[in-house]
């Protein structure tokens, strides 16, 4: 007969609990440790922890040790408690609270379902969950590689992945801790700070176990409440990515060659990164009714379309194109530069410039694009966002439209070749009132 169920969690449990499990090899994952460490979800600091080995039912499914990099052995884990027996210790760390980990969506959270589901019991229910694997991916970008613990771990020195679960879950908030940051510092010199509200726009962080509005409201301001306190107030700055609009975008009007230039930013180990300046701020454009010459989707995951362009964007781009050659060490390297204005055909054709979507890859091999396409109608109003996050089909129905495009200008050096991405935040896309 199956033990009851432990009593619900009370309802007042703010902490987040990072967790970790470590488990067997595929094919078959069996569970062999957990640790958790409660963090006060305002200050990131410890409140209590909790770990332990567990012995699986057949342990026989425990590898050879040469096969596992984490120590765990068969005869480390023969003198262990099984599962029934620290399951309600597991329950207790667990239920009621925000769950945060790496890949935690699709690993440890169903492992840990599993093992309740062996054993008879309901598992523990989470009131929320952040999955710093995307997260991170979306708003750390590629700099520390293939995104995984041991990669980040490595970027900010903080030594190697031991593979068990408590020192997994340490370097875990370590690691969010650097990552908060060096992306704090960042947008700071780039006169833009990062707000609660658009560090969790685009994050994996998922309310389960409910549908109910209030619920999902409360535990938003929770986790808002958490990164604003690491953050200094600076609610008045608004940053261009959650604004919906066109603030923080130039318009091509308001542009002054003169005050464009190049500044320096330095990042976490000495890391440079030289972004284009305008009269103080980052400059990002806007361009209004540029025709869609071609969409391209040949090359996946990576996508983009190429506009035709007038003049006074020509002249704007050229000025940044040539200050980026000249005053970049770009322009010292090996590196082949590559003109951001193309023209195909003779040369009376109209200029085109390639706008990337914006793009960050997910486990390896998973693309996650958040350019945002919206419609607009004769009228100049936007009636609706026809996504928030761009597919290949949906980019092919660009061609031949005119778009009004809100995009940055990135300074890039790779692979033996170097210039500026124009890199598209937001498209609103122009269309008769009678296709709406």
């Amino acid at each position: 007969m199956a033990a009851p169920a432990p009593a619900p969690a009370p309802p007042d449990r703010e902490e987040i609990v990072f967790l970790d499990v470590e488990t067997t090899t595929p094919p078959r994952r069996v569970l062999l440790e957990f640790g958790a460490v409660v963090v006060c979800s305002r200050r990131l600091v410890d409140v209590s922890s909790y770990a332990t080995l567990v012995r699986p039912a057949d342990l026989d499914a425990v590898p050879d040790p040469t096969a596992r990099c984490n120590g765990i052995t068969r005869d480390t884990v023969v003198a262990a408690p099984p599962f029934r027996d620290v399951a309600d210790n597991v329950y207790d760390s667990l239920h009621g609270r925000v769950w945060a980990g790496h890949n935690i969506v699709d690993f440890d959270s169903v492992i840990i379902r599993d093992a309740f589901a062996e054993i008879g019991r309901p598992p523990p229910e989470p009131k929320g969950m952040i999955d710093t694997l995307p997260l991170l991916t979306h708003w750390f970008g590629p700099r520390a590689g293939d995104m995984k613990l041991a990669s980040l771990a490595n970027y900010f020195g903080l030594g190697k992945q031991r593979h068990r679960s408590l020192d997994d879950v340490k370097m875990n908030i370590d690691v969010v801790k650097n990552c908060a940051t060096v992306l704090f510092l960042e947008e700071s010199l780039r006169g833009v700070v990062p707000t609660p509200q658009n560090m969790l726009a685009d994050a994996t962080i998922r309310t389960q176990g409910t549908s109910d509005p209030a619920t999902n409201r409360d535990y938003n301001e929770l986790v808002g409440s958490h990164v604003e306190e690491m953050m200094i107030d600076t609610t008045k700055q608004m940053d261009a990515r959650s604004s919906g609009g066109s603030s923080g975008f130039v318009e091509l009007d308001d542009v002054s060659t003169e005050s464009i230039e190049i500044k320096v930013v330095v990042l976490h180990r000495s890391i440079l990164r030289r972004i284009f300046h305008h009269k103080g701020a980052k400059l990002q454009l806007s361009c209004p009714g540029l025709e869609v010459r071609w969409v391209s989707t040949q090359f996946q995951p990576n996508l983009s379309i190429v506009v035709d362009i007038p003049d006074n964007l020509s002249k704007v781009l050229e000025f940044c194109d040539n200050l980026a050659q000249s005053e970049s060490p770009e322009a010292r390297s090996n590196s082949t530069w590559k003109p951001i204005i193309k023209r195909y055909g003779n040369a009376t054709t109209r200029p085109t410039v390639r706008l990337k979507i914006a793009m960050t890859i997910v486990n390896g091999n998973t693309a996650m694009y958040s350019t945002q396409i919206c419609q607009k109608d004769c009228n100049g109003v936007i009636p609706k966002l026809a996504s928030r996050k761009v597919d290949a089909a949906e980019l092919e129905s660009l061609q031949g439209n005119k778009v009004d495009a809100f995009f940055s200008l990135e300074i890039y050096d790779y692979k033996a070749k170097a210039g500026i991405l124009l890199v598209a935040k937001r498209l609103d896309v122009h269309f008769l009132r009678d296709q709406a």
